[in-house]
């Protein structure tokens, strides 16, 4: 079930308190009765608790009375420093149990206030932990049991991970990992719904590897393994990463895995194996294509578009884009941008500007931006950051995801903080939008500011 809602909460509190009293009072009226000796134990001495727990009302009344930020934050973390010894020092209490569970005591909830303690963050609003701050407030909640992919929240995992956050990040995925190892998050197809991916982009290879090798299905299997080898290529691992490249190709060509040929064509070219990458991309291609003239069924997967633009084949690569962009849209800007960085940049503009979502075609422009910087061509990159701001202020700060590329071009143009008003304005314009907006933004958000901090399309 979802997060319950603040009044469900409090009956809840009640009923599991009234729940706990009623089981005391029984312990010590079987305790007169004559019961074992163990039994007749007396309570835990609640003296203790009961201090600390008005130590830390009296702080967060001091809190709510101050105009001070700083003063509010210092009270705040002072009485969560005080519920915390609550639970750590006297975890036999009731008001233990009460603040462990979420429940309320009095007036008094427990799960608001450490809302209100991971808000403090924004008292320096253009902070990267602020964004994520506001970006979680965004997404839909976990429901619980765990059952169903939820790639925002473990996303959302990632980022805090990246950004410094790792106490929080292990917070956010360790129910998901929980629920793989059950079984729970599984479609019966063996799939472990991006856990493993989220786990390796967080460092944790040989959990990710544990998970990933227990999937016997096609895509999830090489999707894990090329994920984790992009991983560990990034931190410079290129052993592992030319290891499961090999694991990839080897698992294909056993299971018959073709759709994700593409896919494997890209890994190995990523661990340095350029030779095999474009001997199997020929072989694939010339594959696919017979099959589709033979079936009529799909063409081509849209990783073949991208191992295409990635081995300098600009015609292939486009051709492939034009069949494949409009079930895949997120496949424009991923080839446009390798074009862009390997051959005629003009080619993938003329492109671009002919893409009709303008959130598709600010990202593509973004890339394009990166891609004139790393050819050592400036004068262009100026050219395109106009046109990508001509994009955005054409739709008046309405359209986060647009405002979010902004923001992800700033950072590689100029190099410096003034992406952070961009950014900020896409949070902005994500409250100011439709529920049906803020539902879906969240991934996209997030995507782009782990790109910003990272410089790697890590959530892409």
């Amino acid at each position: 079930m979802a997060i319950l809602p603040a009044p469900a909460r409090r009956l809840a509190a009640s009923a599991a308190m009234s729940l706990f009293m009623a089981l005391a009072a029984f312990t010590v009226a079987v305790g007169g009765t004559g019961t074992p000796a163990a039994a007749q134990q007396p309570l835990p001495d609640q003296g203790p608790a009961n201090r600390l727990f008005v130590q830390a009302m009296q702080m967060i009344r001091q809190a709510d009375n101050t105009y001070d930020i700083a003063e509010e934050s210092r009270f705040l973390k002072e009485a969560d420093r005080l519920l915390n010894e609550i639970v750590v020092k006297y975890p036999d209490s009731a008001l233990a149990v009460q603040l462990v569970t979420n429940q309320f005591v009095g007036d008094f909830d427990f799960f608001e206030f450490r809302s209100r303690i991971r808000s403090l963050v924004c008292n320096e609003p253009m902070t990267s932990l602020c964004f994520l701050h506001r970006v979680a407030e965004m997404l839909p909640p976990v429901e619980t049991p765990i059952t169903a992919a939820r790639w925002d929240w473990l996303s959302l995992a990632v980022a805090y991970n990246t950004i410094g956050d790792t106490a929080r990040a292990k917070e956010i995925i360790a129910p998901f990992v929980s629920a793989v190892r059950r079984g729970a998050a599984s479609d019966g197809a063996g799939q472990d719904l991006f856990v493993a991916r989220a786990l390796a982009l967080m460092g944790q290879n040989q959990l990710a590897l544990d998970i990933t090798r227990q999937i016997p299905e096609c895509s999830t299997r090489i999707y894990n393994l090329a994920d984790i080898a992009k991983a560990a290529a990034w931190r410079g691992d290129m052993a592992l990463a030319g290891q499961l490249a090999e694991e990839a190709k080897a698992y294909a060509t056993a299971r018959n895995c073709s759709w994700e040929l593409g896919l494997v064509a890209q890994t190995l070219l990523r661990a340095g194996k350029e030779g095999a990458a474009r001997t199997l991309f020929l072989n694939t291609v010339e594959t696919q294509f017979s099959k589709f003239r033979e079936t009529k069924t799909d063409c081509c997967p849209p990783e073949l578009a991208v191992a295409a633009s990635e081995l300098g084949d600009t015609n292939l690569a486009l051709g492939l884009l034009r069949t494949v962009q409009d079930e895949n849209p997120w496949t424009i800007p991923a080839v446009l941008g390798r074009i862009a960085r390997r051959s005629d940049a003009s080619v993938a503009l003329s492109y671009a500007e002919q893409v009709q979502d303008l959130d598709i075609r600010g990202e593509a422009l973004a890339e394009l931006i990166e891609a004139a910087l790393k050819r050592g061509d400036p004068t262009s990159a100026n050219e395109l950051m106009k046109r990508l701001t001509r994009l955005v202020d054409e739709s008046a700060g309405r359209r986060p995801g647009l405002l979010a590329q902004k923001a992800k071009a700033e950072k590689v143009m100029y190099g410096d903080d003034r992406w952070r008003k961009s950014f900020q304005g896409s949070l902005n314009a994500a409250d100011r939008a439709s529920n049906f907006v803020r539902r879906d933004i969240g991934a996209p958000l997030l995507a782009a500011l782990v790109r910003i901090e990272t410089g790697l399309p890590m959530l892409d």
